[in-house]
Order: C-alpha cells, then structure tokens, then sequence
C-alpha cells in the first residue's frame, strides 16, 4: 500500500513553517487556536510516520484509511492539552514524535473499525486535518443546521428524504426549503473555519475546479 500524498504540505502558509522546531509547532498550536495551520504543520511532519504503521495492520485500505484518520484525530483532541516532559538528570527531553508514535500505537492496539460498508469517510475527499477542523466547526452551529448536513453529507440522504424524516418529526418543510437551509448551513460552516483552512482546502479546490 502507497503512502499517500497531501497537497496541504505544499502549500505556502505551511511550508513557510517547515523550519520550525516541534515545540514550537506545538506551542503555536496551542495559543493561536483561531488559525490551523500550526496543526497541518505537524500532520506534515509526521503523517507517513503514522501512516507506515497503521497500513501494516490486516484490515483493507478504506479501513486503514480510516484508522489513519481516527488516529489523527485523536492527535489533534488531546495536542491542546499536551504538555511535553522536561529532561532530568538521566532522562531526555519527551519529543513530540515520541509521543505521536505512542499515540499511534495506542489506537492500533485499541482499534475496532466498522465493516467497510458502512465507513463514509474517504480520504481524498477529506484529508485528517480538514476532517478535525470540519467536526469542530459543524459542533458549533445550531442544532437543525448540523442535523440537515450529517444527514445530506454523512447518510446522503436528498432533500426529499430530509423533508420526509423532518416532517415525520412534526417539522412541515419542503424539499425547496431543505435546499435552501442546507446551502445556508454549508456557508455557516464555512466561516466557522479558521480562515487559513478556508484558504488551504476549500479556496485551492475552488480555484482547481475552475
């Protein structure tokens, strides 16, 4: 299995980053959270690391694509918090790739993935950066804008079958309405990112379409 590619990594918001230091990264991360280029940075650094370790486990590829994902999104949960060991007299300092090979390690060992027939997530489509940012975004909008794009995006259900279970749910809304809801809420999770994952993912793929 190939180690995949990510254009991300040459992006220059990102490579501009390159020179710096783990700590660094991860102390940028930290405490400027309105932006996601610190957390691509990192991904960068250390994506076929995590990749090399997951595709030996015995599962096809959408599930070690998966995995892949999951463990990156379990990285990118607890890196605000994380706070990397100082050395002592005979003990090196924790390095932040030590960790992510811990990480890692971890959610191979505890890993129990889903039956590939029901897995949506596909990587081209949506890289482990993008993916932990969208989660993020699409937590903070209200409650019917969130239901209508997991239903649209993680069921693929059309707006007529959206209108059908909304209206089962005493919710009168027509199919033209589920349309014209569902476009506000993708433009709500739209701002909802920080702007320069807007401008690496969502802005390159506008200019590639054209």
């Amino acid at each position: 299995m190939e180690l995949p590619t990510f254009p991300e990594c040459n992006h220059p918001v990102v490579s501009l980053l390159a020179h710096r230091s783990d700590r660094t990264l991860l102390h940028l991360f930290q405490n400027c959270r309105e932006k996601g280029q610190y957390f691509i940075a990192i991904f960068c650094r250390y994506n076929h690391l995590v990749y090399s370790l997951v595709r030996h486990v015995e599962h096809s590829p959408v599930q070690v694509n998966y995995l892949f994902a999951q463990t990156w999104r379990q990285i990118y949960l607890e890196l605000a918090a994380l706070q990397l060991e100082k050395s002592t007299n005979s003990v090196k300092d924790q390095s932040l790739q030590s960790w992510i090979l811990h990480k890692t390690a971890v959610s191979i060992n505890q890993a129990e993935l889903p039956p590939i027939e029901t897995i949506n997530y596909a990587l081209s489509a949506a890289p482990p950066p993008l993916w932990c940012y969208l989660e993020e975004a699409l937590g903070k909008l209200p409650a019917t804008s969130r239901l209508l794009i997991t239903l649209a995006q993680t069921f693929h259900w059309n707006e007529t079958r959206i209108a059908a279970y909304l209206e089962a749910e005493g919710e009168a809304v027509s199919p033209a309405e589920v349309q014209v809801q569902l476009q506000a809420g993708y433009r709500l999770l739209e701002t909802s990112l920080p702007q320069d994952i807007q401008e690496i993912y969502l802005r390159a793929t506008a200019s590639e379409g054209r």
